[in-house]
């Protein structure tokens, strides 16, 4: 995934996980479902369709963000939800990677922070977004926000959504 990209979000393309003990270090270099998020290139879903299933679900969850909340499906769909987020944030969205952690075969757990321009001042929020794999393509993602804490984006905690 590239980061600091409007089209970018959950995936660990340009940037990865710093392992802190070389089990993990071996851990995450075979784990097939790190290997295919490390595939993923958000700013170009077109190139990236067939890491996804053709039922792929998108699932927003944001309380904040009515309009955007909700589920998306397919590349299309993912396309869409990059759209609505780039509208929402007048094209300022952009994520950072912070971890990567593989959970048992089938899920992937991404923890990122997304900063924008909302409501006319910058934010930044933590969240996640857990991939699920069935037979080595995304079959579902959540994207799950931390909806009711923010920090501004120069990391302290005093901002509001």
């Amino acid at each position: 995934m590239h980061v600091n990209d409007p089209d970018s979000r959950g995936g660990m393309k340009d940037q990865g996980h710093s392992p802190r003990h070389p089990a993990e270090t071996e851990m995450m270099q075979d784990h097939p479902n790190i290997s295919l998020l490390m595939k993923l290139d958000l700013r170009d879903l077109d190139g990236s369709a067939d890491l996804f299933a053709e039922d792929f679900v998108w699932h927003y969850f944001n309380p904040k963000l009515p309009d955007v909340q909700g589920d998306y499906v397919g590349v299309a769909g993912l396309k869409d939800f990059f759209g609505s987020i780039g509208s929402v944030s007048g094209g300022t969205f952009k994520v950072e990677p912070i971890a990567v952690i593989p959970a048992g075969d089938e899920l992937v757990v991404t923890h990122v922070r997304d900063t924008m321009d909302f409501q006319n001042r910058p934010i930044a929020i933590d969240a996640v977004v857990v991939w699920r794999v069935v037979d080595g393509r995304f079959a579902e993602a959540w994207d799950i926000p931390s909806a009711f804490t923010t920090a501004n984006p120069r990391g302290t905690d005093d901002a509001q959504a």
